[in-house]
């Protein structure tokens, strides 16, 4: 069933791409707003996406892909 417009608040979410070391990309993971910012910008995203990860791993049976690189969807490069 389709959800009611509006019905998502915009700014919830952060969206990051994710290089791994097998250069391997997944595009557009989910890190909730409210972890990022402050002193430490956009590094708890690291954290919280291994976690994932290792969760992921772990129902799967398989061992987790070591973490590359994280950019945030639609930042511009430096």
């Amino acid at each position: 069933m389709a959800k009611k417009p509006g019905t998502n608040p915009k700014g919830e979410f952060a969206f990051f791409n994710v290089v791994y070391e097998d250069d391997s990309q997944r595009s557009n993971r989910r890190v909730p707003s409210e972890l990022l910012g402050g002193l430490d910008g956009d590094e708890p995203a690291r954290g919280y996406i291994m976690e994932q990860d290792r969760e992921i791993a772990e129902k799967s049976g398989r061992t987790p892909l070591a973490i590359k690189s994280i950019s945030r969807v639609g930042a511009k490069k430096k």
